[in-house]
């Protein structure tokens, strides 16, 4: 098997549409190479705890509203082509996404972190829900197929806080500087949302080196 690490952040919809884009692929080659590991990166690592307003948060971004209608109608019409129900009316606030990290990783050590993904995912960019807040986070991971007592009580420590900070700050070091970003085989980057058919291009390449 060949490892793909995925650098990713819950809250950015290219990392959604990325990822649909890429399931699609695996779906069509079920032959694939790929041991699939999520891995943090905050968009915003200087969030403010409690999150912010989401207006806010992207008129700031942006510069001015107009400007991020702008962005986010292209963002609209990729995933609405995918079919993707987004709902970008429906998010209300921008969080810190720390603790939807840790979740992410609680779940890799038991073997659910597609599941997990998918569910935050679909709570906040379908739904709207604050994936920052603990009590949504905890209801996304019992979704998920995570324990709620074990989940509850991770979520209500410090527990991983500062090894998600050291791992976030080692994919920056090594220079990655957007997401989504995909590293095949701890060396090639593939940087952005790319197409089933440039994964099926890439799985076939795999296949081919295998098989040699």
């Amino acid at each position: 098997m060949i490892k793909l690490d995925i650098m990713s952040d819950p809250i950015c919809p290219w990392c959604y549409i990325g990822k649909t884009q890429l399931d699609r692929a695996l779906a069509a080659n079920p032959d694939h190479p790929f041991t699939i590991e999520w891995h943090p990166f905050q968009l915003n690592p200087s969030m403010p705890a409690e999150g912010m307003d989401r207006r806010a948060y992207l008129e700031g971004k942006f510069g001015s509203k107009a400007a991020a209608v702008e962005v986010y109608g292209n963002i609209e019409r990729q995933a609405q082509a995918l079919g993707l129900p987004i709902n970008f009316a429906a998010i209300k606030r921008t969080p810190n996404t720390i603790n939807a990290h840790r979740l992410i990783h609680w779940a890799g050590l038991e073997q659910k972190q597609q599941l997990l993904i998918d569910a935050l995912f679909d709570a906040y960019f379908c739904n709207g829900i604050d994936i920052g807040d603990l009590g949504a986070l905890r209801d996304i991971a019992i979704k998920a197929g995570l324990q709620r007592d074990v989940t509850t009580q991770l979520l209500n420590s410090d527990s991983d806080i500062s090894m998600i900070k050291e791992r976030d700050s080692h994919s920056r070091k090594m220079g990655v500087n957007a997401v989504p970003t995909f590293i095949v085989a701890n060396q090639h980057a593939v940087p952005g949302s790319q197409t089933p058919e440039v994964w099926a291009s890439i799985i076939a390449e795999l296949q081919t080196q295998l098989a040699d």
